[in-house]
């Protein structure tokens, strides 16, 4: 018997949990059909608060739950009330907002599409590498000041990707999509990753070096490690400061990684560039220095999955519940001993 056979003769009964508007966004017509084929849903809405009756008659019944940005803790309460539950398929990526201690405790197996959500973002990091190795918004924005081109003949050396250096700060899920997406140009990686072993280092085609060494010698530095504890605040001001003269510093991970006074202060020199799609908040201040760099762009958290983007969590969604209703397993678990180190 195929895999869609016994998938379509064995449907686990679910429940979405996730903000209505993250389900306005994520799940559009396509995807809830696509979800129907794979397991029985609960009538909708969504489910976004665990304490209604509603919410109550549906965990009863659930044997999996479909969730996704703003789904509320899954503790012990909650998990009492679903005495079937026995996986969660997350259509984003982190799990830290909703997977609880309780729920490794249980047992439950657990998902995410993190590797599906990492591909935009390894997306945008390569395409502003390339971007800023050309200069293409200074010089877009100085041409539309002087309505006239610079002369080509006379560019400065220091403009082009050849031969260029890359650091990579983490080669996280989507630290990898970069390295593995930089390997056509003619560019030098190298990497800082204190769980990443020399043998691993040179299959991924890069060279693992210091964190100190990473920003001294890359011209452009791309920040993919994860919050946390040890990674709060871990671009210092010492690290900033020692970065080559233009260097460019690309952060789509979390703005606490970044000490943000100190990455201020030396844009605020005219020392390196800047291009940041998160900050520390995401929603800098409208009085913030930060906007009166012209050395900085800020984009508005624009680098994940958005648009288009989200049928892709969707679809990797599908694709774990067939396989772990036809006893398949998932194809990218959560494990609890690695929740440590992911975002």
């Amino acid at each position: 018997m195929s895999s869609t056979t016994r998938t379509a003769a064995r449907r686990p009964r679910a429940a979405v949990a996730m903000k209505p508007d993250a389900a306005a966004a994520v799940l559009a017509p396509r995807s809830l059909a696509a979800l129907a084929e794979v397991c029985a849903l609960a009538p909708l809405p969504v489910l976004d608060d665990f304490t209604t009756d509603r919410a109550r008659a549906a965990l009863a019944d659930a044997e999996l739950l479909v969730t996704g940005w703003g789904c509320p803790p899954l503790d012990e309460n909650v998990l009492a009330a679903a005495p079937r539950l026995r996986a969660v398929v997350h259509t984003a990526g982190s799990v830290r907002g909703h997977i609880t201690e309780a729920c490794w405790d249980r047992g439950i197996e657990v998902s995410s599409a993190a590797a599906a959500n990492a591909l935009p973002v390894a997306e945008y990091t390569v395409a502003m590498i390339l971007l800023s190795g050309k200069r293409a918004l200074e010089r877009a924005r100085d041409y539309r000041a002087e309505r006239r081109r610079d002369d080509w003949l006379r560019t400065s050396p220091e403009v082009g990707n050849y031969g260029r250096t890359v650091g990579i700060l983490s080669a996280s899920l989507i630290g990898r999509r970069v390295i593995e997406l930089l390997r056509p140009y003619d560019l030098r990686v190298l990497l800082h990753d204190p769980y990443v072993s020399a043998a691993d280092a040179a299959e991924l085609g890069v060279r693992p070096v210091e964190l100190a060494e990473l920003f001294a010698q890359s011209d452009v530095v791309s920040v993919h490690t994860p919050l946390l504890p040890a990674t709060r605040g871990l671009v210092s001001r010492e690290l900033l400061t020692s970065m080559r003269p233009d260097g460019v510093l690309i952060n789509t991970s979390r703005g606490a990684v970044v000490d943000q006074d100190a990455l201020t202060d030396v844009l605020r020199q005219d020392r390196i560039r800047a291009i940041l799609d998160v900050t520390d908040p995401d929603t800098l201040p409208s009085g913030h220095p930060l906007w009166e760099c012209d050395n900085a762009l800020i984009t508005p958290h624009l680098a994940g999955s958005q648009g288009n983007e989200w049928q892709r969590l969707v679809d990797l969604a599908v694709h774990e519940i067939g396989r772990w209703a036809a006893g398949d397993g998932f194809a990218h678990p959560v494990r609890r001993e690695r929740l440590a180190f992911l975002a």
